[in-house]
């Protein structure tokens, strides 16, 4: 499966130029008209949104979207989509979010989540050619486990492989080329983000793997998940697998019922339409189904080609609710909006 497909934030420099035209477009507007209503910008990328249409918009013209990863408390990586300050070292500042320290411990714990990256680790970034060279401190060598190490290791992949201009990530240490850390992890390759929160180490000749999204124990957020199948990696695999829901021993929330069923998908010109069991409105009705209907979303949205994810219901039309019609992943301000306070991490 290629990399970063299931990713539906904008990409960055697509929001800068919107930013920009948006704000011309507004001084034109008042100074033609002083009473006029200035309509609501939209940040769609019709290449990259594969949904219906963003419920959360962009409010400041100094902000920009990145997506960092925290681990959760089952063990997974949890991309997380935040807005913060405009710079031009975005991929760094991003990963700077994910070292442990007071404030970014506080902001994960908001989420339910925790920082992967030891307190203290600096990072020096090159960027050529579709290639990200990443150079951590020695106190990123202060793991505590080799859960924490692998963790740190692909949260900072994963990190930079969500920007479009990186393909791969290899890793430095204190300057130092390295073929394992202090606890076994090999970063002796390149890592490409493309085998998020693995099901199965094990490979086999003739599989492929799908990424499938399924709702954490608690419905928060959308919990990304690699799964090997031994058929094609397309759309209608991916919905398959999902309607399975996931391991048992997994921590994860089926987003459908038991007894949904898949009626069939289809693709025409970029809009894949989905047709399931009268069984997906119990779904669509509960207290949870606005992850429900990401979760299928998002699970369509990672094939190329793809720009507009539809769902029926015994062949009729169904149509989402606004706000689980999302172009960016577990946003950070919405997360904190329906779930507030701050929680205990074991």
């Amino acid at each position: 499966m290629k990399k970063r497909n299931w990713k539906l934030n904008i990409r960055r420099v697509d929001v800068e130029r919107m930013l920009i035209l948006c704000a011309s477009a507004l001084v034109v507007a008042l100074a033609l008209r002083q009473d006029q209503t200035v309509p609501t910008r939209q940040t769609q990328d019709i290449e990259k949104i594969p949904v219906l249409s963003d419920t959360t918009l962009l409010t400041a013209a100094d902000t920009q979207p990145t997506v960092v990863y925290y681990q959760d408390g089952e063990g997974y990586l949890v991309p997380v989509t935040r807005q913060i300050d405009k710079t031009d070292g975005i991929a760094k500042a991003t990963l700077n979010l994910m070292v442990q320290s007071s404030a970014n411990d506080l902001a994960a714990a908001r989420l339910g989540l925790k920082t992967t990256v030891p307190e203290g680790t600096k990072f020096d970034l090159d960027i050529a050619d579709g290639k990200a060279r990443v150079d951590l401190s020695k106190e990123a060598l202060n793991c505590a486990n080799a859960e924490q190490e692998t963790l740190m290791v692909q949260s900072v992949a994963q990190a930079l492989c969500e920007f479009d201009s990186v393909d791969e990530v290899s890793f430095l240490f204190d300057g130092q080329k390295r073929s394992k850390l202090t606890w076994g992890t090999d970063v002796s390759g390149a890592f490409t983000g493309d085998s998020l929160n693995l099901e199965s180490v094990e490979t086999m000749a003739g599989s492929n793997s799908v990424q499938l999204y399924f709702p954490s124990s608690t419905g928060r957020m959308l919990v990304p998940v690699t799964r090997t199948v031994f058929s094609d990696a397309d759309v209608t695999t991916a919905i398959l697998e999902l309607v399975k829901g996931p391991k048992k021993d997994s921590g994860l929330t089926a987003p459908l019922p038991d007894d949904c069923g898949l009626l069939g998908v289809t693709m025409k010109d970029g809009v894949v339409t989905i047709n399931f069991t009268k069984e997906f409105m119990e779904a669509a009705k509960a207290e949870t189904g606005i992850q429900s209907l990401r979760a299928v979303m998002f699970t369509a949205a990672q094939f190329p080609g793809v720009k507009q994810v539809k769902i029926a219901v015994e062949g009729e039309p169904y149509q989402p609710p606004e706000a689980a019609q999302t172009t960016f992943l577990n946003q950070d301000t919405e997360i904190m909006t329906y779930y507030p306070g701050v929680i205990e991490m074991d």
